[in-house]
């Protein structure tokens, strides 16, 4: 941040076409409002505007707008404005001061943006300028999510259109869908083509893709068992809609294994950076070291939270991710809940790390059974157990120090 004393405040209110903004001095005065349409043209002609007003180089004006990510923020950003994130819900408080009836327009709202940031600036989250690895990290960790959760969506018509005519596959397939799985539908997509399959033709797709699990013959008495009595049109009809699910399902594997192995890249990559900038283990290399710290777990972090893991802002994180809770207190009433308004990928992903640690960290298992034990939920009680490996996470990253998994392990009970 450039300094807490800005010349001029501007307020955005972006919009799909077109974006107004509004400029108010240090005694709240407005020096200028002007609407900018949304192309290359019209965000250069914008941010030469706001600076014009300025009449500074240095770009001495801080910009409140209602998101933290998209062209504009990152327009104002690369031209050096300091630009401020605005939840929507503060925004709409704000508009209280100038109208409590109700009335909006975009006039209005670039006004309260400006008006609350020059009063309330160290409420509002300062957007920082995020590295190039981490902007193409964010992206492709929520296009792995997209993908997931697509691949989850086919899997499920998948089970229900085998369900209807061939639940012997639907047996075959256990709680996971394989690749080989696929390639064992296309082989035999019906009851009827079971039974004029070899097991010697269904132990070659076997071992391609290295199943131990079951053996051909074992396969073949799953899908060979008595069948469901339903029309021919019902197994055509069920067939050629798997065909579409399968071919989508083979395109959604193909595109997760070369978005993870770009994220594996991406991370080694700003690991190596952190090495050449100093001695000792990297950021990244005590994150990982951390029980229930995994690729995913590693990738979303850091997409979702590394400004703020940097400067050690684990109070922004607990908050972020959701493992600090809400307290709503008054009078002798107090009531302590889960915070709802987070960042849902991180969310999940501290979900994922509280769980895991559960069963490989001793200290973790024992403060999960603990919270149990008091009548806690399994979510709740996740929740607190990865809201402690935040806690240790930001001390050994102050002292440069990987995870010990010796430490403070129970003791066993007294004889």
């Amino acid at each position: 941040m450039k300094n807490s004393k800005s010349l001029f405040f501007a307020g955005i209110d972006w919009g799909k076409d077109s974006h107004q903004v509004c400029v108010v001095n240090q005694e709240g005065f407005v020096v200028g409002e002007k609407s900018f349409k949304h192309t290359g043209g019209g965000l250069f002609e914008m941010s030469q505007w706001m600076r014009e007003i300025s009449g500074s180089e240095d770009c001495d004006m801080a910009v409140a707008i209602e998101v933290n990510q998209g062209p504009v923020v990152e327009s104002l950003c690369e031209q050096g404005f300091m630009v401020y994130s605005i939840n929507p819900k503060q925004l709409d408080r704000f508009r209280d001061r100038f109208s409590v009836s109700g009335a909006k327009d975009d006039r209005k709202d670039a006004l309260v943006l400006a008006s609350a940031l020059r009063t309330d600036r160290k409420h509002f989250r300062y957007v920082e300028p995020q590295d190039c690895d981490v902007i193409v990290l964010r992206e492709l960790n929520r296009t792995r999510e997209e993908l997931t959760s697509e691949r989850t969506r086919l899997v499920n018509r998948l089970r229900a259109l085998l369900w209807r005519y061939y639940p012997q596959f639907e047996e075959l397939l256990g709680s996971t869908v394989r690749p080989w799985h696929l390639e064992l539908w296309e082989l035999m997509p019906c009851p009827c083509a079971a039974k004029g399959k070899r097991a010697s033709t269904v132990q070659k797709i076997l071992k391609r893709n290295r199943v131990r699990r079951i053996g051909a013959e074992e396969a073949l008495k799953i899908l060979r068992a008595e069948e469901i009595n339903v029309s021919d049109a019902t197994v055509r009809s069920c067939v050629f809609h798997i065909t579409s699910v399968v071919e989508r399902l083979k395109v959604a594997d193909r595109q997760l294994k070369e978005i993870k192995d770009s994220i594996d890249k991406i991370i080694e990559t700003m690991n190596e950076k952190l090495k050449a900038e100093g001695d000792g283990s990297t950021d990244i290399e005590i994150l990982r070291s951390i029980p229930g710290v995994g690729t995913i777990v590693l990738a979303t972090l850091i997409a979702e939270a590394w400004s703020l893991v940097r400067r050690r802002d684990f109070k922004a994180i607990r908050c972020l991710g959701g493992t600090a809770p809400v307290t709503r207190q008054s009078g002798r009433t107090k009531l302590v809940i889960k915070r709802r308004a987070v960042c849902k990928s991180l969310s999940a992903a501290f979900h994922v790390l509280g769980g895991v640690a559960v069963k490989h960290d001793p200290v973790s298992r024992a403060r999960y059974e603990e919270l149990r034990g008091k009548g806690h939920g399994y979510c709740r009680s996740v929740r607190t157990v990865c809201d402690r490996l935040l806690f240790v996470a930001r001390v050994i990253l102050e002292k440069r120090e990987l995870f010990d998994k010796e430490f403070r392990k129970p003791l066993p009970d007294a004889a």
